[in-house]
Order: structure tokens, then C-alpha cells, then sequence
């Protein structure tokens, strides 16, 4: 039963991350939701994720007696999925992959002398999706070799000698990324990502270490591209001249 669970708890958690907005908790009807029912293992598995903060309640709705709450990933959520995901289920996946792909090309060239405007647009709909999941499993990839490796694993150009949370910054980005989230990661996530083994790190500290590791080219920092007034938590930006950073990416 803890191994359903925790299979469960896992597929979900992948799911999360994989999608930036926010999602339903449970499945409602027709309306996706992370987890399927609200009974049996579904329910212990959304429990615990909210127990353990896996995942992050962001609003709730109630109407009747039913509540809907919707939930993200939190940075413990990635390292769950990191701490208990098998190195090789990224090639399982590729192999899985190659096979739907190699099988699905004559109903591709069906659909195409069926209606060729249509297939141009689903053709390109496709391409993207297929890529972006090849790009993630290949760094997923990678992720998995480099674990059985991690004991000789050091920062980035001498970065951790400058900052001594720089590889516990880089390998979170490096988790999230294989962990199939998409775009860069904000700046709170980061510092809460980092909070966890270091409690005691402030925020100047924080910023002197990310302009540290971006001087030594171990990451990138990215602006924010929104109105100035639309900056969530304002007070972990950094500013460079008239540029607003706010992202972070290896």
C-alpha cells in the first residue's frame, strides 16, 4: 500500500511540476486535478503531500460542502521527486517515447490525405510538445548519470568557494529543470529552496552569493518582464541598472 502511494504522490507531483499555474487538488467531474479521487489511495497521497508541504495550497473554493482547493509544487515537492525517482525511469521513458512516436507515423500520413491545412497546424502542435518533453527527458538523463558521480561533484569555476551554498543552489536548478518545470526559476523559490538546508542565510546574503555565481558564469539571472507594479515579492529582486532581475537558470 506505502509503495501505491508513494507511485501515486510521485505521478502527481511530476504533473505539477510540469504545468507553472496552479492545479486542482482532486478531479472534479470532467475538470482535471492532480489526483484522481478523493478516496482510498488517492486520498492518502494528496494528504500526505499536503502534510509534508509537497505541495502549496494557493486558494480554496467552497460551495455546498465541497471544497476545491488549488495547489503548486514547493520546493520540497522537487526534491521529493528527485530523492525517490529510479536513474533509469528517464531511459524507460525514451524507450516508451520511440515506441509511440515509430507507431504513430501512419496515422500521421493518414490524417495528412485527409486534410492537409489541419495536419500542418497539428503537425506543429505536436512537434513542439514531442520536443520539449525529448529536451526534459535528455536532461533528466543527465541528472541520472550524474548522481552515481555526486561525491566528486564541485562548484561551477571555483563557485563554491565564493559562495558556500553555490552548489546547493545549482543542483536545485539542476532538479527542478530535470523534474520537468517549466521556465526559470523565480528568485523566492530559489531562497526557500535554499532555506531548507540553510536556515540561517538572509536575504543580503543571498543576493551577494547570486551575483557571485552569475560573475562566475555558473548561472544566469534573467529579468523580469512584466510592468514593474505586477512584481510578486519585490523585496527578492535584484537590480542591475535599470533591469529588474528576477529569474534564475544554469
Amino acid at each position: 500500500m506505502a509503495d501505491k502511494i508513494t507511485e501515486v504522490l510521485l505521478d502527481a507531483l511530476r504533473r505539477a511540476i510540469a504545468e507553472p499555474t496552479e492545479q486542482r487538488l482532486f478531479r472534479s467531474g470532467k475538470l482535471p486535478g492532480l489526483f484522481t479521487g478523493r478516496t482510498s489511495v488517492y486520498a492518502e497521497a494528496a494528504s500526505q503531500a499536503l502534510r509534508d508541504g509537497l505541495l502549496e495550497v494557493v486558494r480554496s473554493e467552497t460551495k455546498g460542502k465541497v471544497t476545491t482547493d488549488w495547489v503548486r509544487p514547493s520546493p520540497r515537492g522537487v526534491l521529493f521527486v528527485h530523492e525517490h525517482e529510479s536513474p533509469l525511469r528517464p531511459l524507460e521513458e525514451v524507450r516508451d517515447l520511440l515506441r509511440v512516436s515509430r507507431e504513430g507515423i501512419p496515422v500521421w500520413l493518414a490524417e495528412m490525405r485527409h486534410d492537409l491545412q489541419a495536419l500542418v497546424a497539428k503537425v506543429a502542435g505536436e512537434a513542439e510538445r514531442w520536443s520539449h518533453r525529448l529536451d526534459v527527458l535528455g536532461q533528466r538523463v543527465e541528472e541520472a548519470l550524474r548522481r552515481t558521480d555526486a561525491g566528486k561533484t564541485e562548484g561551477a569555476n571555483g563557485s563554491a568557494k565564493a559562495v558556500p551554498w553555490a552548489l546547493d543552489a545549482l543542483t536545485y536548478l539542476d532538479r527542478r529543470q530535470t523534474g520537468g518545470a517549466a521556465g526559470h526559476c523565480p528568485l523566492p523559490e530559489l531562497f526557500a529552496a535554499l532555506r531548507l538546508q540553510h536556515d540561517a542565510l538572509s536575504m543580503t546574503a543571498f543576493h551577494d552569493g547570486l551575483r557571485r555565481l552569475a560573475d562566475h558564469r555558473a548561472l544566469q539571472l534573467y529579468p523580469f518582464q512584466g510592468r514593474a507594479d505586477e512584481l510578486p515579492q519585490p523585496e527578492y529582486a535584484l537590480l542591475d541598472g535599470a533591469t529588474v532581475l528576477y529569474y534564475a537558470g544554469r
